[in-house]
């Protein structure tokens, strides 16, 4: 508990008794932070090592997202039912609008590299269907929705795990902030 002190009446009488109340500063009063914490899982990496270990999983999710948007577009496409060719239905099933909530972030056109998650997308991507075959389509579709699930939830495991390491890293910066100056570049 803070200072106590008397009050005096607003009148500038002495009062009978004084009236004690605690006294508080800022300082007391503001929420104290909790010191970001280690992850046990990530201690054995050095500070070079969890730096690309985070940007290896930044590349991931990347690659990932891209072929998870490959996916939507194809099953919107499918969904659409347009031609092959036809420019304008394509930009039609493509584009739609976002509201404020949207991914702001640039998003890669091609992937980084190497192959996808799961090793039949392309093939999944280069199906081809006509709209006069229902069964077809409804298949294609399936698969693509399963596809897009599988994905979607490695996405959110490769989430996690850079929260982790992003985490990790802004505790070891924490307790040693002249961490943050080896990831500059050395001036020659």
């Amino acid at each position: 508990m803070g200072d106590v002190r008397a009050t005096t009446p607003s009148n500038g009488s002495r009062p009978a008794t004084a009236a004690v109340r605690p006294v508080t500063d800022a300082r007391s009063t503001t929420l104290r932070r909790r010191a970001p914490q280690r992850s046990d899982e990530l201690a054995h990496m050095t500070l070079e090592r969890l730096r690309s270990y985070r940007r290896t999983l930044l590349t991931e999710e990347l690659r990932t997202s891209y072929w998870r948007r490959l996916l939507q577009a194809r099953r919107d496409l499918l969904r659409s039912g347009s031609r092959p060719g036809d420019r304008s239905a394509l930009r039609d099933a493509l584009t739609e609008p976002r509201g404020p909530g949207g991914r702001q972030a640039i998003l890669a056109l091609h992937p980084a590299g190497g192959l996808p998650i799961l090793p039949h997308l392309p093939d999944l991507w280069a199906t081809e269907v006509t709209a006069a075959d229902p069964d077809a389509v409804r298949v294609l579709s399936t698969r693509l929705t399963s596809a897009e699930s599988v994905l979607s939830s490695y996405r959110e495991a490769l989430h996690r795990r850079l929260d982790r390491a992003t985490a990790d890293l802004v505790a070891r910066y924490h307790e040693d902030p002249r961490l943050c100056l080896s990831a500059l570049p050395k001036v020659p």
